[in-house]
């Protein structure tokens, strides 16, 4: 594998289209034209498989801003969550960003799908059952999928074959979509997982943590928090060796740090954590040859009528900027989308907020009345289209949004800071044909601001 000539990967010499050899270049790549969405009707009273969808995002299109097309899975109640590709930049193996891999967060159902031979119509090609990657690895709930050299695509697992916290790897051949095993090289490994990055140039992954499945998947009891069956520590991993090198306790104002963004520099080494319980922002960075994290965000907890304590923020989801300059996160109870300037890490500004649902009754500034808050974010290569879907999980949607009507939406960002929704574009996945379903996870066409890491 040779990195100092990235654009010799591929059919005659030719670059593939989904690798982009710096972060400066992925912020000239070409409009993303379709979205593909992971919807679900866990939760719901419709009693049929989750579905992936393809969404038109042309504005030039007849069908702008509508669902053009549903894959749906083969068997009911996966709860499609997280999904990623069998490729992006990081990773020199081809063939191109041809597959993607969309597990059932519930089920811990594998679903390889094609979208090489017709990117608007996927096509289901391979399902790799539970109980072969329990089998193979001894893991069950799978969530976060990163493509990584070695022709490997890796997931991070969150249960162990009970239902219990397990803090482990799947990975899976990036070509056959075989379960190769565990990722994690023996030794010491974190009880509980969730989501995580890497940086290749700086031989290390980083890991977060959520809570033990056969306690979050009922619903959230805040007596289970004291309990200890949910996370506050980051992890951080030799990426070579595959050993964990060192773990940081976030403490009381670190309660269930789920994603992890690294900067999309490969040279930097540092990135953000939102601890969703405690409302907080983390910033992780390499000191002295050791790593360290530091609060650079708090969200206030609200008084509410009814509630036993101030209802939090809930920082469910964040994402950068490919040029680094802004970071954005989702306060999914209190309804605030919010947008700071990071290009000094250790000190965010905030140069936009946005209502958009929300316990706190707040005026929409979505031009309509909005059901949930916002919760998945996806940002475009070129930092101009963030869009935003609702739902979070099934029980706990039901649980803090009863009856919860799922939506997608676009906000243009603009380049010196500030948000706007777009009016023209709204989906409304509750009155569908087929009866309502959720939207969760976000995918461009040909990569995202999530997708793409640097060698």
């Amino acid at each position: 594998m040779n990195h100092d000539h990235p654009h010799e990967h591929g059919e005659d010499g030719g670059r593939p289209a989904s690798f982009y050899a710096s972060p400066q270049e992925a912020l000239t790549a070409p409009r993303e034209e379709f979205l593909y969405v992971a919807c679900l009707h866990e939760g719901t009273d419709v009693d049929k498989p989750d579905f992936l969808a393809v969404v038109d995002t042309n504005p030039d299109s007849d069908t702008y801003a509508s669902v053009t097309h549903e894959l749906a899975m083969p068997n009911v109640g996966d709860e499609l969550h997280h999904y990623g590709w069998n490729r992006c930049s990081s990773a020199c193996h081809g063939p191109d960003r041809s597959h993607l891999i969309v597990p059932g967060f519930r089920s811990s159902r594998i679903h390889i799908v094609n979208v090489a031979d017709d990117p608007r119509r996927p096509q289901l090609e391979k399902v790799i059952e539970p109980d072969e990657i329990v089998r193979e690895t001894g893991l069950t709930r799978p969530h976060t999928v990163h493509c990584m050299p070695g022709d490997n695509v890796v997931i991070s697992m969150l249960g162990d074959a009970d239902g219990n916290g397990a803090g482990g790897f799947a990975v899976l051949d990036a070509k056959t979509f075989d379960v190769k095993g565990r990722w994690e090289n023996g030794g010491k490994h974190p009880s509980l997982m969730y989501d995580f990055w890497y940086q290749p140039r700086k031989n290390v992954l980083i890991s977060s943590e959520f809570g033990e499945p056969n306690h979050y998947e009922h619903g959230f009891d805040l007596d289970d928090v004291a309990a200890g069956h949910y996370g506050r520590h980051i992890h951080f991993w030799n990426l070579e060796t595959r050993e964990l090198e060192q773990s940081i306790d976030l403490g009381e104002h670190g309660f269930i740090p789920l994603e992890v963004r690294w900067l999309h520099d490969p040279d930097e080494e540092q990135g953000f954590v939102g601890a969703a319980l405690s409302s907080t922002m983390w910033r992780w960075h390499r000191s002295n040859g050791s790593w360290a994290a530091e609060q650079v965000i708090a969200v206030d907890g609200v008084e509410l009528a009814g509630w036993p304590f101030p209802v939090p923020g809930l920082i469910t989801d964040l994402v950068l900027s490919m040029d680094d300059r802004f970071l954005y996160f989702s306060n999914w109870l209190h309804g605030d989308l919010r947008q700071y300037d990071v290009s000094d890490p250790t000190s965010p500004k905030l140069t936009g907020q946005l209502w958009l649902g929300g316990l706190l009754d707040k005026p929409s500034d979505a031009g309509r009345e909005l059901n949930g808050g916002p919760q998945m974010l996806q940002l475009s290569f070129d930092g101009r289209r963030l869009y935003v879907t609702n739902s979070l999980y099934s029980t706990w949607d039901n649980q803090f949004y009863p009856g919860l009507r799922s939506w997608l939406l676009k906000v243009d960002c603009h380049p010196d800071g500030g948000m706007t929704v777009d009016p023209d574009f709204f989906i409304d996945f509750d009155n569908r044909p087929g009866g309502p379903a959720r939207a969760h996870e976000v995918r461009l066409q040909n990569g995202d601001c999530t997708t793409e890491i640097f060698q």
